[in-house]
C-alpha cells in the first residue's frame, strides 16, 4: 500500500466540532491542497451551486473569536497575524465535493486522505459511544454487586459477633 501523503493525525489536528458539525477550515484546507486561500475561495465561489449550507457555510466573527482563542486561527507574529476575511468551513461533504472543484493530482490524493481521516474520526466517535455504554453497564452492575458484597460482610460480622458471645457464655470444665 502506498504511504499516506499525509498523516491522519495531522488531518484529525484540523478537523474541528462548530455549529454541531464536524468541519475543516478554507485556510488549513488551503495549506493541504498546497494553494492559497484565496484561490480555494475563487474556486468555490465559481462552483458556488456546487456547495449548499450543509457542505460549506462561512464563520461569524464570534466564532472566530473563539477559534482564536483555541489557537487554532493565526501566526502569533508576522505576516498573517491579523484575519481580514471570515474563513469558510467546509463539512465532509463539502471537502468532497472540493475534489471536483480542485482538479489536481495532490488534490485528489489529499481529498482521499481527508475522507479517511473522516471516516476514522467517525469510527472512534462510535467506539467512544460503545466504550461508554459498557462502562455504565459494568458500573451498574458492580453497584449491585457492591451491595450485595456489602450484605455479605454484615452477615460475616454478625455471625463472629454471635461466635464470640457463645464463647464468652460457654464455661470450661465439668458442669
Amino acid at each position: 500500500m502506498k504511504q499516506e501523503i499525509i498523516p491522519v493525525e495531522y488531518i484529525h489536528q484540523r478537523i474541528f466540532l462548530i455549529r454541531g458539525q464536524r468541519v475543516m477550515l478554507s485556510f488549513h484546507l488551503a495549506e493541504l491542497y498546497g494553494v492559497e486561500t484565496r484561490v480555494l475561495v475563487q474556486a468555490v465561489k465559481r462552483n458556488i451551486k456546487r456547495f449548499p449550507q450543509d457542505f460549506m457555510f462561512q464563520l461569524t466573527w464570534d466564532e472566530v473569536e473563539v477559534l482564536k482563542s483555541q489557537n487554532v486561527i493565526l501566526k502569533t507574529e508576522g505576516r498573517g497575524k491579523h484575519i481580514k476575511y471570515l474563513p469558510y468551513a467546509f463539512t465532509e461533504q463539502g471537502v468532497a465535493m472540493l475534489s471536483s472543484v480542485l482538479n489536481s493530482e495532490i488534490a485528489i490524493r489529499v481529498n482521499i486522505a481527508i475522507m479517511r481521516a473522516f471516516v476514522k474520526l467517525r469510527e472512534m466517535v462510535s467506539l467512544n459511544k460503545e466504550l461508554a455504554k459498557k462502562l455504565e453497564e459494568l458500573e451498574h452492575k458492580l453497584s449491585k454487586h457492591d451491595k450485595e458484597i456489602t450484605t455479605l460482610f454484615q452477615a460475616i460480622k454478625e455471625l463472629m459477633i454471635q461466635s464470640t458471645k457463645e464463647k464468652i457464655k460457654r464455661r470450661i470444665g465439668f458442669v
